[in-house]
């Protein structure tokens, strides 16, 4: 059979150059979805993108070119495009991403980012120029969205955190409170124990006997048993008066130390957006005082090892927010963790690069590495009725102060340390 040949095959078609580029430039401006033109040195339109057309309120790209701004734009947006297009012409310089907001003839308004370069031609020489303009609308209006939503949760972390202390403070006011209270129970007790009304009896045995008040004392069983009746109530009445003002004095003292409470809170409370020098340990034993009364109802031990530092600047009321958060989380820690012992360390050292350090840390539950990346997130809690602004907050309001809140733990079971560093204050700004 004898063999057969391959048909040969078709020769592609030739398209010369010119032809090929205007091709591909009419399907280029007929489908983009960008507003694209090219002008000459008058700012004129040469040619257009069908999209920039139909913005014009045009049926064809013949009704523009030629044209110019001028006969689509107010005067005012028209000469602004114009200075740009011959800037450009005259410099050769690009205007890239610039943002604009443009006003359409049907009255429309929209945002653009646009992007406007010289047009040259085969020697290099400028004969206009040509630009590109992306809707950016509903971009920025995302931006702006998400802006405001951002600030609205750094708003509501910080208020989070000022919960946070408010909250200790009221735990903190409640065990006193309860303190108050069992102090009043005892000395309302104590009172209607007294043996106060026995003095009457004896006032009116006293005075029925008073004309043989010797005979009385000396001769009558009961006369005779009356001396010593009143030693064993005189006894009786110093030892209860010195037991119930052992109890005033405690209840004053807890009185004080509502006051003091309160007192601190408020000045914390007005020294916000203040930045100024503070006395680190000063303020480690402020933040104790806060939840002096919660850690003792928790059987949890503090431990305090203060080396000397320079001063911190930054703003009490964050750096009280920051350090009571850390000191109840490490207290819930240790609630949680396996040592019967339950141990805060309380740290203050310079670092090498002369800032201050706080560091919080606890015997208690520990922390997954998994979770250490997390700790700080919004939100993110391990805590059965936990928010998870408390961390997130404090570790925004560090930022806020140019410093730094980290965390570190060896794992479930072995405690967490956790660590506040804090610009120190200059030299020459002295404490107030």
């Amino acid at each position: 059979m004898p063999a057969t040949l391959d048909a040969p095959a078709k020769p592609t078609p030739r398209i010369a150059p010119v032809l090929l580029d205007r091709v591909l430039v009419d399907a280029f401006l007929e489908k983009v979805h960008d507003f694209v033109y090219f002008k000459d040195r008058q700012s004129r339109y040469i040619a257009l993108s069908r999209s920039l057309v139909r913005c014009l309120r045009c049926t064809s790209p013949i009704e523009v070119i030629g044209r110019t701004n001028f006969d689509f734009f107010t005067a005012e947006h028209a000469q602004e495009s114009f200075d740009d297009e011959q800037t450009i012409i005259r410099t050769g310089v690009p205007i890239i991403d610039k943002f604009e907001k443009k006003i359409w003839p049907e009255g429309h308004s929209m945002w653009l980012r646009m992007t406007k370069l010289p047009l040259r031609d085969d020697t290099g020489d400028i004969i206009g120029t040509f630009g590109i303009s992306r809707d950016v609308t509903t971009s920025l209006q995302l931006e702006r969205e998400l802006r405001a939503a951002q600030q609205n949760l750094v708003e509501a972390s910080r208020i989070a955190g000022m919960a946070e202390v408010a909250t200790g403070v009221l735990h903190n006011v409640g065990n006193v409170l309860s303190s108050l209270n069992v102090s009043a129970t005892m000395i309302g007790t104590g009172l209607r124990a007294s043996k106060a009304d026995r003095l009457t009896k004896i006032c009116a045995l006293l005075h029925e006997h008073r004309d043989q008040l010797g005979e009385f004392l000396t001769q009558d069983p009961k006369g005779r048993k009356l001396p010593e009746f009143i030693a064993s109530l005189a006894s009786h009445t110093v030892a209860e008066r010195d037991r119930l003002l052992g109890e005033i004095a405690s209840l004053q003292q807890n009185i004080n130390h509502i006051k003091e409470i309160v007192s601190m809170q408020q000045a914390y409370a007005t020294t916000v957006g203040c930045a100024e020098p503070l006395a680190p340990e000063m303020l480690i034993e402020d933040a104790l005082r806060m939840n002096t009364g919660s850690l003792s109802r928790h059987d949890v031990r503090v431990v305090r090892e203060i080396q000397f530092a320079p001063t911190v600047f930054g703003e009490k009321g964050k750096i009280l927010q920051i350090l009571v958060n850390l000191i109840r989380n490490a207290k819930y820690a240790c609630d949680e963790g396996p040592s019967g012992d339950k141990l805060i360390t309380l740290q203050i050292a310079p670092t090498v690069d002369g800032r201050v350090q706080f560091a919080v840390r606890d015997n208690g539950i520990g922390i997954p590495a998994e979770n250490l990346t997390r700790i700080f997130a919004h939100g993110f809690t391990t805590r059965k009725h936990g928010h998870g602004f408390g961390l997130h907050s404090s570790a925004n309001a560090a930022r806020e102060m140019h410093g730094t809140l980290t965390a570190h733990s060896d794992g479930p079971g072995l405690g967490a340390t956790f660590t506040l560093e804090l610009p120190a204050a200059p030299a020459a700004i002295p404490l107030p």
